[in-house]
């Protein structure tokens, strides 16, 4: 073999370990090679945490780089760094037979702390911080970045219990100490412990000579990891861990997406025999999707990026799916609502008309007082949503409208009688009580429930908000002061938010779903604007 094949590898000790291992398995089949060492960005860069760089591939972007440039024939690389979709012309030519998979504990005195609330543990990747946290909540989790060595330093340097590596690391370099312990439980990193090789697409000939030292059980393995991580469209610095593992011809796989604090986790497992395994990384993908990995992956792509929407009303995990995917949306009630008791004589008696403007009040009702002792003849009342609910729980509703001002102007023209009893808050709609009692209909207010203001107080890059009623309005403004762009739910809501916002819109129909519909609108028509 003429060809000298230049190895291209970073050039950190691990790295160059690597690479020499690739260099010693190619000359030992007769073929000339030299080491050409180059320096990543993620070796330049230790003051930052790696999922913080936002550089995809952070320890591979240069030496694919340098192939492109025609520098180097073939890079090799920790599996588990590589982007799952290699750059435009290059591909994946070997991959080694894998080494240890497991992530492992280097303790700094004993491991006591393991049992006790408090402890500081040190990695710099998100995965392992995610998955300490579930299972050790209460312990802190610092950064921890460089080569090996210097992790390791620095771990003797700091006050801290301990600090995460990868097995395969340490064993490689004959450093692993003998205060270490496997972490079993702990998923690695999709193809973690696995070196893989990569050559120019077109570069028949260095193709043909790397598949002399590929590892068919390791190349499927890995490929399964690597699609699971691709599906769930998590880049090699989210939480997801992945394993598959060949034993008695068959494909064992295990999968894992957490919060990055921890807090939420969703695992899958699967096997398969050999040869009917190539749908794994679909099934368990679908699997954590499906279970709200979805959200899941939205909220670690959107994590570092400013909120720029608040809703007054916490959103379903379907509602915030609909959002444009460029959207960060925060939520929560911004009103809170205390159930009063309502008085059986009150509730027990015939009641000629009813008026309920909410399902709050629906819900004061029927908590007070079974239904089957209800005596309503006629039911008026505000928003389908509310005369769906009475309807399914209560009786039939006599006579519904969008908005409590329209439903006052019904009642004054169609109403039999002169009297109402009207279920509502301590913070009630005006427009309804003020044209009852000017056309000399005398109205009965029952306080079913009461309403307290619990707005949040938001960030400066809030650029609008959604409003879902009059008192959403309320408790916004009683904590901030930011000129938004208002989003309203209906006119009864969009006429208080015009009290203090100049930019009012008000959705289609009367639901969330819609009010998210006019939000999309207006940001899509933003950016191409």
């Amino acid at each position: 073999m003429s060809k000298l094949i230049r190895i291209g590898t970073r050039d950190s000790e691990l790295a160059l370990w690597q690479a020499k291992t690739v260099q010693q398995q190619l000359e030992q089949l007769g073929h000339k090679t030299v080491l050409v060492p180059v320096k990543s960005t993620g070796d330049l860069v230790l003051d930052k945490p790696l999922y913080e760089l936002g550089i995809t591939g952070v320890f591979t972007k240069t030496l694919d780089i340098a192939m492109l440039n025609g520098d180097i024939d073939i890079a090799v690389h920790s599996l588990k760094d590589v982007p799952t979709i290699l750059p435009n012309g290059i591909v994946q030519a070997a991959v080694l037979k894998r080494g240890n998979t497991k992530d492992l504990l280097v303790f700094k005195n004993n491991e006591e702390f393991l049992s006790q609330k408090e402890g500081v543990i040190a990695t710099g990747s998100l995965r392992r911080r995610a998955q300490w946290l579930n299972r050790y909540p209460t312990h802190n989790v610092v950064d921890l970045r460089g080569n090996v060595n210097l992790r390791l330093q620095k771990l003797e340097d700091n006050d801290w219990n301990g600090a995460i590596f990868a097995a395969a690391g340490l064993g490689r370099l004959g450093i692993r100490p003998e205060t270490s312990i496997n972490l079993d439980w702990m998923i690695p990193a999709p193809a973690q412990g696995a070196i893989m090789v990569v050559a120019l697409d077109d570069d028949e000939e260095t193709k043909a000579i790397c598949q002399q030292i590929n590892h068919e059980d390791t190349e499927i393995c890995t490929t399964i990891e690597r699609q699971f991580l691709r599906l769930l469209e998590g880049g090699c610095s989210a939480p997801i861990g992945a394993l598959a593992v060949i034993k008695n011809e068959e494909v064992h796989f295990k999968g894992v997406l957490l919060s990055p604090d921890g807090s939420k986790k969703i695992e899958v497992s699967r096997s398969e025999k050999l040869g009917n395994h190539h749908d794994i990384a679909q099934y368990t993908s679908d699997y954590i999707i499906e279970r709200g990995g979805k959200r899941l992956m939205d909220d670690i792509k959107h994590s570092g990026k400013p909120t720029n929407i608040y809703s007054t009303k916490s959103l379903t995990e379907d509602q915030r799916f609909l959002f444009n995917e460029n959207l960060v949306v925060e939520s929560n009630d911004a009103i809170k609502i205390s159930l009063n008791r309502i008085p059986p004589t009150v509730l027990k008696s015939p009641i000629e008309n009813v008026i309920i403007t909410s399902k709050n009040a629906v819900e004061a009702i029927l908590t007070n007082c079974p239904a089957e002792e209800l005596k309503f003849k006629n039911i008026y009342c505000v928003g389908r949503r509310t005369k769906r609910l009475i309807e399914q729980r209560i009786g039939k509703v006599t006579h519904s409208e969008k908005n409590a001002k329209a439903l006052a102007e019904y009642m004054v023209e169609f109403m039999n009688g002169a009297e109402a009893t009207f279920f509502c808050s301590d913070i009630r709609l005006e427009d309804l009580p003020n044209i009852l009692s000017e056309h000399q209909i005398k109205l009965n207010e029952v306080e079913a429930y009461q309403t307290k203001y619990d707005a949040l107080k938001v960030d400066k890059a809030i650029e609008s908000v959604m409003f879902y009623s009059p008192s959403t309005v309320e408790s916004f403004v009683q904590q901030n002061t930011a000129e938004v762009v208002a989003f309203c739910i209906g006119e009864t809501t969009a006429k208080e938010a015009q009290k203090h916002f100049k930019d009012v819109r008000v959705a289609k129909v009367p639901t969330v779903e819609s009010v998210i519909e006019l939000v999309n609108e207006y940001f899509l028509r933003k950016q191409k604007s």
